[in-house]
C-alpha cells in the first residue's frame, strides 16, 4: 500500500497495485528414546523381542500398532497372508520402534508397517518459546505409509498391516536402519533408511528381493503416503493460508494445489511431493521420476473458532513401477524447517517450496532482500534489521517518490486551464481531448508520469509481501511488545470472535492503517478531489475520497492475523515515506517555479513523439468521421 499514487492522472497505478494487494490477501508426548545409540562399535541393535531397554523402544498407548498376542491370532494371520506368512512368525513381529537420532531430528520408526510414525525437529518449539514442546510433524497416528501388494494368487496385502525386520547398523557417523518384509529368508520387501549427522534429510530406498515370483508385477505398486498437517503456530489462520502442497514434475518444473476446500491433480514424471506447512516440510524425493501421481490437499478449518488442531489433509498416490520383476527405487526423505538457505543448499530445486514470489518478485526475493536481510540481521535484533531494510527501501525508492510527486506538482499547476478546456467543451467529448492533450504537449507535461513511478515501485511491493511471511528467522524473535514477528502482535484479548478480524487486537496493523490513511491524504490531496466530474465517466474523485478511508480499513483487518514483522514494515514504510515527501514538498519542489517554467514551455516550439503524433492523428481522424456522420 505504501506506493499508491492517487490524483486522477496517477489512478492506473493505484489500480494496480490494489488488485495485487486484494489478490494477495486472498491467495495471500510421545516418551523420549530409552536411551542414545549404543557406542560405534555395537554394530547390531537387539532384537525387537527382548523387553530390556535398547535402540528399539517399547510401544507407547497411542501408537496405531496391533499386537499378535497369541497362538490363535497367528494362526490366523498367517493362513490370511499367504506367501508372506513367513514374516508374521519372525520375532520382531511385535509392536515395537526403532529411534533414529541426531542433533536436529529425531525420527520413530515402527516394525508395523516400516514408517515413520513420529518426526521431531529438536531445534524448533511449538507456538511459544520456553513452552518445552518441541515441533512434531509426525505423530500421533496423523501420517501414514503404505504399499498396496498384489500377490500371484490374487490377494491383496498392505504394507501398514505386515512387520518389518529391523536391522540397526552404522557407517562411519552414518546410522542406517533395515527393514524388511518377508515372504522367505531371501525374498522380501526392503526400506532402508540413512540418517546423517547435522542433516534434516536421510537416504531412502524402497527395492524388492526374489518378489518376481510372489507378487504380481503385470502393474505397477502403488505407494499411498499422507498426513494429517498438526498446527504448529499461534494463528491457525495464518498459518493454513502457508500450509499447501507443492510439487516438481516433468524435469524441474513445479507447482502447487491452492487453497480450496479440496484440490487435487495427477501430474506426470514428479520427482518430489512437499506437505508443506508454513515453516515446516515433509518431503518425499527420488531419483526416478514417478510416471503419474494423484495428489489431494483438503482444508480442515472449517471453522477458526473451534478447528484449531490440524490445519489441511495431504494425501498422495505413487506407482512404483518393476524392472525385471523386481522394484528399486532411490529416494529421500526431508523433515525440517521451511528454510531457503537450507533447501537451496541440497541443490534439488527444494528452495522452490519457500513461496518468494513467481518471476520478478521472487528474483528481488532471493538476490536482494534476502542477501540484505541476512547481513542486518548479523549486526541488528530481528525487529532493527526489519525497520533498517524498511529504511533502505524507501531510500532506493525515493527517486520514484520525487518523480511521482513533482508530476503532482505540475498537474495542481495545470488544473486551472484543465478546468476552463472542461467548461468550455464541456458538450464535446472529443474536442475537450484534443485540447487537453494540446495542452500537455505545450506545457512538457506528460500525465502518465504520476502512474509510471507507482507501477515501477509494484514488484517491490509484492516481493516484500512474499518475503516476511516466508522468513522463518523471524519465528518466536521478540520485538516490543510482539513476542513473534512471525505472528500476530496480540495486545488485547476479545471476549468474541470478529468475522475476518478474530478474537484479537493487534497494535502494529493499526499503526500500519493510520499511517497508510495520512499517506493517502498526502498523495491524494484537494486538487484530486475537486477534479471535475468528465462526462459519462464516474466521479474520480468521490471514488478517491471512499478510498482514503476503506483502504486503512481493509489494511486493518486483514493484517491483524498476519505476522507482526509485516505490519512492522508497512507502518515504518508509510511513515517515512510520509516525512519523504513533506521534505520534496517544502524543501525540493517549488510550485512557482514549476509555474513559470511550464509557461515558459508553452512558448517554445514542441515536436511530438511517435505515441503523441499517433494519438493526434487518431483524434482527429475520429473528429472527421463525427463531422460527415453530421
Amino acid at each position: 500500500m505504501e506506493e499508491k499514487k492517487l490524483d486522477v492522472n496517477s489512478l492506473i497505478g493505484f489500480g494496480l497495485i490494489f488488485i495485487i494487494l486484494v489478490w494477495v490477501m486472498y491467495n495471500s508426548q510421545q516418551k523420549d528414546a530409552a536411551e542414545q545409540l549404543k557406542k560405534p562399535q555395537q554394530e547390531q541393535v537387539e532384537t525387537t523381542q527382548k523387553a530390556a531397554p535398547s535402540e528399539t523402544a517399547v510401544a507407547t498407548p497411542s501408537a496405531p500398532q496391533a499386537v499378535v498376542s497369541d497362538s490363535l491370532q497367528m494362526t490366523q494371520l498367517q493362513s490370511s497372508l499367504g506367501s508372506f506368512a513367513y514374516s508374521a512368525s519372525l520375532p520382531s513381529a511385535k509392536a515395537a520402534f526403532t529411534t533414529l537420532e541426531n542433533e536436529l531430528v529425531r525420527l520413530k520408526i515402527a516394525n508395523k508397517g516400516g514408517y515413520i510414525v513420529e518426526a521431531e525437529l529438536k531445534q524448533f518449539e511449538q507456538f511459544k518459546k520456553g513452552s518445552g514442546q518441541k515441533v512434531k510433524i509426525i505423530k500421533d497416528g496423523n501420517a501414514d505409509f503404505n504399499i498396496e501388494l498384489k500377490t500371484a494368487d490374487n490377494r491383496t496385502l498392505n504394507t501398514k498391516d505386515l512387520f518389518f525386520e529391523p536391522v540397526l547398523t552404522k557407517e562411519g557417523a552414518n546410522q542406517i536402519l533395515t527393514l524388511r518384509l518377508k515372504s522367505a529368508n531371501d525374498k522380501y520387501l526392503e526400506y532402508r533408511y540413512v540418517m546423517k549427522p547435522n542433516e534434516y534429510m536421510l537416504d531412502f530406498a524402497i527395492r524388492s528381493q526374489g518378489l518376481n515370483t510372489v507378487l504380481n508385477s503385470s502393474n505397477p505398486l502403488n505407494l499411498d503416503w499422507s498426513l494429517k498437517s498438526y498446527r504448529n503456530e499461534k494463528s491457525v489462520t495464518y498459518e493454513n493460508r502457508y500450509t499447501e502442497l507443492i510439487f516438481e514434475y516433468e524435469g524441474g518444473k513445479d507447482d502447487y494445489l491452492g487453497q480450496g476446500t479440496s484440490t487435487s491433480d495427477d501430474p506426470k514424471d514428479v520427482s518430489y511431493v512437499a506437505f508443506k506447512q508454513h515453516f515446516f516440510s515433509s518431503v518425499l524425493l527420488t531419483d526416478t521420476p514417478f510416471e503419474k501421481v494423484a495428489i489431494l490437499s483438503e482444508n480442515l478449518v472449517k471453522d477458526e473458532k473451534v478447528d484449531t488442531l490440524f490445519t489441511k489433509q495431504f494425501k498422495a498416490s505413487f506407482p512404483l513401477a518393476f524392472k525385471n520383476g523386481e522394484v528399486n527405487y532411490n529416494m529421500n526423505w526431508y523433515y525440517g524447517p521451511t528454510d531457503y538457505h537450507i533447501l537451496d543448499a541440497y541443490d534439488k530445486n527444494l528452495d522452490e517450496i519457500v513461496p518468494l514470489g513467481w518471476g520478478i518478485f521472487g528474483w528481488i526475493n532471493r538476490y536482494v532482500f534476502i542477501p540484505t536481510f541476512d547481513l542486518l540481521i548479523g549486526f541488528f535484533p530481528y525487529g532493527l534489521a526489519i525497520i533498517f531494510l524498511t529504511i533502505l527501501v524507501r531510500i532506493v525508492m525515493s527517486p520514484f517518490t520525487y518523480k511521482s510527486y513533482l508530476s503532482q506538482a505540475k498537474m495542481k499547476v495545470l488544473r486551472p486551464e484543465i478546468q476552463e478546456l472542461n467548461t468550455k467543451f464541456g458538450k464535446d467529448p472529443m474536442k475537450k481531448q484534443q485540447e487537453t492533450m494540446k495542452l500537455y504537449s505545450k506545457a512538457g507535461v506528460n500525465p502518465m508520469a504520476g502512474c509510471l513511478p507507482a507501477v515501477m515501485q509494484i514488484p517491490v511491493f509484492y516481493a516484500l509481501f512474499s518475503f516476511f511471511p516466508s522468513a522463518i528467522d523471524l519465528r518466536q524473535k521478540s520485538f516490543l511488545w510482539a513476542n513473534d514477528l512471525s505472528s500476530f502482535d496480540s495486545v488485547i484479548n476479545l471476549p468474541f470472535y470478529i468475522p475476518f478480524y478474530g478474537n484479537h487486537v493487534s497494535l502494529f496493523p493499526i499503526l500500519a492503517s493510520i499511517a497508510i490513511f495520512f499517506y493517502m491524504k498526502m498523495t491524494t490531496g484537494d486538487q484530486a478531489m475537486s477534479a471535475p466530474p468528465q462526462e459519462g465517466m464516474p466521479d474520480m474523485g468521490k471514488i478517491m475520497k471512499i478510498m482514503i478511508y476503506i483502504s486503512p480499513l481493509m489494511m486493518l483487518f486483514f493484517f491483524n492475523n498476519f505476522a507482526s514483522g509485516l505490519s512492522l514494515y508497512y507502518f515504518i514504510s508509510n511513515a517515512i515515506t510520509i516525512g519523504i515527501m513533506l521534505v520534496i514538498k517544502n524543501y525540493i519542489i517549488d510550485e512557482n517555479r514549476i509555474h513559470a517554467r511550464i509557461q515558459e514551455n508553452k512558448t517554445k516550439p514542441k515536436t511530438m513523439n511517435r505515441f503523441q503524433r499517433k494519438m493526434q492523428e487518431m483524434m482527429e481522424e475520429a473528429e472527421k468521421q463525427k463531422n460527415a456522420k453530421k
